[in-house]
């Protein structure tokens, strides 16, 4: 945790406050601006490093929807908490549960990197692996169905459901208020899309200073949330094969999907160039928001939310061998991406842009200012 100061010529830097615990270590992460080569300089973005909390950025809604559940009395003391995630929401969890004194059980599937498993282990969850998607719902809808009956077995035991708890929303306020003490001024969000949370709740944060934000979504080929077929889905963290109702649709100017290669490609670039990098959404987020910095007018002001570090992905996208298996290498992204007048117009299969975001279920958007 941070405490800004004001500067003054010859003043040090600004040191961080001693922690008496470890959920004091979440927010007040900082903010890199970035350029070359997604963008040339003086027409780059600012990135939010949400890396730099312990767990990424799901540290803050898991404390958030496990401290408002036991406040409104849902979850009771010592009750354990059981959730379906790929990785970092497991994070935040195991830091809410050590916070507040609930054990945890995180539902996966074999698709988690080996080290994000040892890792939660290493930190008391219980982490137990689906073994077959749904034919339906792939892997996520078969995670909560077994959270079901994980829940049924354990009278008491609370899930948040991170897909459609409105706290997972609220959670990120703070964030929004962050990046507003940073920058001044926003004029565009670049958010990576996968419950919903943070593009919704950061970007109706935002909006109570900067009523004309443009929010630009970022989703995975394969994924369902923006009216795409479901299909297979290398890319983890962002994406979904179910439809959240976080995910407030009405919020969004625009939508790209990215594909794993360009992903990577992006990633690696970060990690030579600025020492900084992270997980699939961190690559695709980097990749749109250097183009909206190359498209858009200069002085337009872009913050591009980073979720994450690149620690839990070096068994995939830094690992050599498995991106070459993978067919990964090789795949530079074009300058822009192709566009599509409707988001059901065509399956894509590489970056891709549409300009008309609608939910696909023609439900109510969900509203991020809930609780």
């Amino acid at each position: 945790m941070y405490v800004p100061l004001l500067a003054y010529r010859g003043a040090p830097a600004p040191l961080p406050v001693t922690a008496h615990r470890p959920a004091q270590l979440v927010g007040n992460t900082p903010v890199l601006r970035i350029d070359e080569p997604f963008a040339p300089p003086g027409r780059g973005f600012y990135a939010k490093l949400e890396g730099t909390n312990p767990g990424g950025i799901k540290d803050r809604p898991g404390l958030h929807m496990i401290r408002e559940a036991r406040r409104r009395g849902e979850l009771a003391t010592g009750a354990p908490v059981v959730e379906s995630s790929s990785g970092t929401l497991g994070l935040g969890l195991a830091l809410a549960g050590l916070t507040y004194g609930h054990p945890l059980t995180v539902v996966t599937d074999p698709a988690m990197e080996p080290s994000m498993v040892r890792l939660l282990t290493a930190l008391g969850a219980h982490v137990e692996q689906v073994s077959v998607p749904h034919p339906e719902g792939g892997w996520q809808r078969a995670r909560r169905d077994r959270v079901g009956e994980l829940l049924a077995l354990s009278p008491g035991a609370y899930c948040p459901d991170q897909y459609h708890n409105p706290d997972s929303r609220a959670a990120y306020r703070p964030l929004a208020a962050e990046l507003f003490a940073q920058l001044g001024r926003v004029d565009v969000l670049v958010a990576a899309v996968g419950t919903g949370g943070h593009s919704a709740g950061v970007a109706a944060g935002l909006r109570k200073w900067f009523p004309g934000l443009r929010l630009i979504g970022v989703d995975a080929v394969g994924s369902t949330i923006f009216g795409q077929p479901a299909g297979p889905r290398l890319m983890r963290g962002l994406g979904s094969s179910i439809h959240p109702s976080n995910v407030d649709y009405d919020a969004f100017a625009e939508v790209h999907w990215v594909a794993p290669a360009e992903a990577v490609w992006a990633c690696r670039r970060l990690a030579r160039r600025y020492h900084v990098s992270g997980g699939w959404s961190v690559g695709a987020v980097a990749l749109v928001a250097g183009w909206a910095a190359c498209t858009l007018s200069s002085g337009t002001r872009i913050a591009a939310i980073f979720p994450d570090g690149p620690h839990h992905y070096l068994d995939t996208i830094y690992n050599d061998a498995w991106c070459q298996e993978h067919g990964l290498f090789g795949q530079e992204p074009p300058p822009e991406p192709d566009e599509i007048a409707e988001p059901d117009a065509c399956v894509v299969t590489s970056w891709t842009r549409c300009s008309q975001v609608r939910d696909p279920l023609g439900r109510e958007t969900a509203k991020a200012d809930v609780r």
